[in-house]
């Protein structure tokens, strides 16, 4: 079983760190937190992101060695280096590891159990391959920015602010490694894993691409979306609501109890009576709707915020969260008491609140370090001794499997999903993306997120499920029957994982808790993947992706920065600032969620194949969207403010920001805009050298960077006016082909962008499946690419769709099988 379990779990894997920013910065410094030897290879000068008020972090438990990789003798020192490690990630652009002699195939030639990890802004193949990969070029490329227009008084794509493909890319890169180092045992080599932070927007787009292709398909069931489709007010009950001190809460009653529950909570239950509100909160009258929404306004600004979450926490059934800024989301008291928030001395920055691990584990627990290491502050050593290689190549010997092999890396482990709408489902298609075996234990209703509508497609429900229930396989049975119950205890005895998003208590009264199904299967990585933790103040209640995305500062900088103000008695001017603030705070938290569970899940499943132990493994939302807030959820003496976007979230500086351009070709008098990204010296040269801009390169306000950011405003005028001349599509052409970030952010909105932009279709983005309702469809593709062990991502199911063949692997016959849905304990449902 290898080192005693109260080792830490990954003590012995070595990781070079050859990646630059946040992004492998933060997936090496969780595999350092686990206990990981990792050693950041930076240029003399040291990684230029370190001047980010959150490096301090991401910098965490490593050793720093200074090579410069264009020396001989600092390329010597890399391969010595890799030829005895088990990791390497990556962050360069295509093309430049090449010339380092840093590229996977030169470590790999070195070293065949070597998992080599490179994470890449849009992907190795591609006409945006060497694109600079800086995060909001990403995002504006993918069409991101246009999801939030409306959401500013002006027309046009708006800035955005939070760092989600960053976010995915890490945790995406752990998963990789992790999953890689698992099929490194069974197979005897390493192979190279590839992700980016085009990626890493796939889960955000939950379903256009599918509604894309079913518009096409079926125009008359899915007309062309209404305008400005991404900025309505939600039903009453899952939008902001203003408070007596002039604050907002976020609503969060994604299902019909809890509405009623908040109804209950603020005292209104007189409007059950009123005949223009029966069937609230789902109402079809936009004039009861809105009538609704004055009454429960003027009801919760007769009470403070803290007043109402004092009542909402005692209620337990309220799901609702404050609007606040990252900082003061350090104080939340569940993320204290959970341990998402840790207190570290650190020598060279003193006291610092920062993220806690990114997952409990209790029989291996993540052990963070307060050291930061120096630029080159540990020249001159090496790998740290061990004692054993972590699952190390197995007994065929490394090289014994070459080539790709025809299975996932993931290959072999079963997971068992109890649960619903989108943070852990999405996680569980992230395994099963890998190769794992997953299957989905739902209702006799089935998903609650199959009969859910989605914007813009009338009565069609359930799109979104399709992408949620993709890659896996389905039972929908009776838990609360003994025959029902006795078939999940079945699956648990047979499974390596097993992962659920219910409520503490909850799973105990349907026989799954964790002590029952530990008794079944002491092996098993039992995953609580809840809202809040399994215990503390806020265990008990419910949440959804508004509350966290409120309560931990994502949608706060999405909005601006800036507290909303709320207009008195004006009830028009409060829905319209609700209205931008709920666009705001969009889809993204619950897809930030499940890229933290599926770690967590795997992190589980590493220490049950190393260590040989079962446990339960904690992780919630709010520390999730914690990580997704990275930049800013840490606080120190002299930390750098976060940036904000100005008033009208054009950017945050003269050269980070969008520009108006001429209009293009089909967009009549709509200008066309850019996104421009210009954070290096080089870069300022390249633009202000470019035909149409020379004129910047010759003013003197603009000939320093000290002289750029003190005249930033001026900067920007200049900007604006030369780049009106062209359109954004010819801008792009002309900078990109002088290595400048300078792209279009408004061809397409993500839909398209996934649907038809050529990039997708090069880079292998989307895989060709097949849906047993809509047919042959293009749905993404997993968020990580394995060279060594492909899997084969699958099509989204319906409920209760394998149950047959699944009892028949656990021994029932035919007729005992129909005997359980004659008895209505198993169903097989058409949706």
């Amino acid at each position: 079983m290898g080192a005693h379990a109260s080792a830490p779990l990954l003590e012995g894997l070595r990781v070079l760190d050859l990646s630059s920013g946040p992004a492998g910065g933060l997936a090496t410094m969780m595999l350092a937190d686990f206990g990981a030897d990792v050693l950041k290879i930076e240029p003399p000068g040291g990684d230029r992101f370190r001047s980010l008020a959150a490096a301090p972090v991401w910098l965490r438990g490593k050793r720093s060695l200074a090579l410069d990789l264009r020396s001989e003798g600092g390329r010597s020192r890399l391969h010595e280096l890799a030829a005895e490690a088990d990791v390497a990630v990556a962050s360069f652009r295509p093309g430049s590891a090449e010339r380092l002699a840093a590229d996977p195939a030169t470590l790999r030639a070195l070293n065949d159990g070597l998992i080599y990890c490179w994470v890449t802004g849009f992907g190795p193949e591609g006409p945006y391959a060497r694109y600079p990969g800086y995060e909001q070029v990403v995002a504006a490329k993918s069409g991101r920015m246009l999801i939030f227009e409306g959401s500013v008084p002006r027309d046009g794509p708006v800035y955005a602010a939070v760092q989600l493909g960053t976010h995915v890319a890490s945790q995406s890169a752990v998963q990789g490694v992790l999953a890689a180092l698992l099929a490194r045992e069974r197979t005897g080599s390493g192979q190279l894993v590839e992700t980016s932070l085009l990626r890493g927007y796939i889960p955000f787009d939950i379903a256009g691409l599918t509604i894309q292709q079913l518009r096409g398909r079926h125009p008359e069931r899915f007309p062309p979306p209404p305008p400005q489709l991404f900025g309505r007010l939600p039903v009453v009950g899952y939008n902001p609501v203003p408070t007596a001190d002039r604050e907002w809460i976020q609503l969060a009653s994604i299902v019909e109890h809890l509405f009623h529950a908040f109804i209950a909570a603020v005292d209104l239950g007189e409007i059950y009576a009123d005949p223009r509100f029966e069937g609230a909160p789902y109402l079809i009258d936009d004039e009861a709707k809105e009538a609704l929404r004055q009454i429960v306004y003027a009801r919760t600004l007769s009470k403070s915020t803290q007043e109402w979450m004092r009542a909402f926490v005692e209620n337990g059934n309220v799901a609702a969260e404050p609007w606040r800024s990252t900082q003061r989301a350090l104080d939340h008291p569940q993320i204290v008491h959970t341990g998402d928030v840790i207190t570290l001395d650190s020598p060279a920055h003193g006291v610092m609140r920062q993220l806690g691990p990114v997952a409990k584990l209790p029989a291996t627990p993540a052990s963070p370090a307060a050291t930061r290491p120096a630029v080159g502050e540990h020249a001159g050593e090496g790998w740290r001794p061990r004692a054993e290689a972590p699952l190390a190549p197995g007994a065929a010997g490394r090289g014994a499997a070459s080539g790709r092999q025809a299975q996932g890396p993931l290959h072999g482990v079963t997971v068992l999903e109890f649960a619903s709408v989108v943070a852990v489902p999405y996680a569980c298609t992230l395994l099963a993306d890998l190769g794992a075996r997953v299957i989905k234990l739902e209702t006799l209703a089935g998903d609650s997120f199959r009969l859910m509508g989605n914007p813009g497609v009338g009565d069609v429900r359930g799109l979104g499920a399709i992408k949620m229930t993709a890659s896996k396989e389905s039972v929908a049975l009776d838990l609360k029957a003994e025959a029902g119950r006795r078939i999940a205890e079945q699956l648990i005895e047979r499974a390596d994982v097993l992962i659920h998003n219910f409520r503490p208590g909850a799973p105990e009264r349907l026989g799954i808790g964790y002590e029952q199904a530990s008794a079944l299967n002491p092996r098993l990585v039992y995953v609580s993947a809840t809202g809040y933790g399994i215990d503390g103040p806020y265990a008990h209640r419910p949440t959804a992706h508004p509350a966290p995305g409120a309560a931990l500062g994502g949608a706060y900088l999405q909005a601006g920065g800036v507290d909303h103000a709320v207009a008195g008695d004006d009830f028009a001017a409060m829905s319209e600032e609700a209205r931008r603030m709920q666009q705001a705070n969009e889809i993204s938290p619950d897809p930030n969620a499940s890229a933290v569970v599926a770690t967590a899940a795997l992190l589980g499943l590493m220490a049950q194949r190393r260590r040989g132990v079962g446990q339960h493994v904690q992780c919630n939302m709010m520390g999730a969207n914690a990580y997704a807030n990275h930049d800013d959820f840490v606080d120190y003496a002299g930390r750098p403010e976060r940036p904000h976007a100005d008033p009208d979230l054009l950017g945050l500086s003269a050269l980070y920001r969008l520009y108006r351009a001429a209009p293009g070709a089909g967009d009549g008098e709509r200008s066309s805009w850019l996104f421009l990204a210009v954070t290096t010296e080089r870069e300022w040269e390249a633009l202000a050298g470019a035909p149409g801009l020379e004129s910047l390169a010759g003013d003197p306000r603009f000939g320093t960077p000290g002289a750029r950011l003190a005249h930033d405003a001026e900067l920007a005028a200049a900007l604006s006016e030369l780049l009106a001349r062209r359109t954004a599509d010819e801008w792009e052409q002309l900078l990109t082909s002088r290595d400048v970030a300078g792209v279009r952010a408004d061809a397409r909105e993500p839909g398209l962008f996934w649907d038809d932009d050529p990039h997708v279709e090069a880079a292998g983005l989307t895989h060709e499946t097949d849906h047993p309702i809509w047919g042959p469809y293009r749905r993404h593709a997993p968020l990580l690419d394995f060279d060594g062990t492909p899997a084969t991502p699958g099509p989204g199911m319906l409920g209760g769709q394998h149950a047959r063949t699944i009892l028949s692997e656990l021994g029932y016959d035919e007729e005992a099988v129909d005997g359980l849905y004659e008895r209505g304990v198993v169903v097989t449902l058409d949706y």
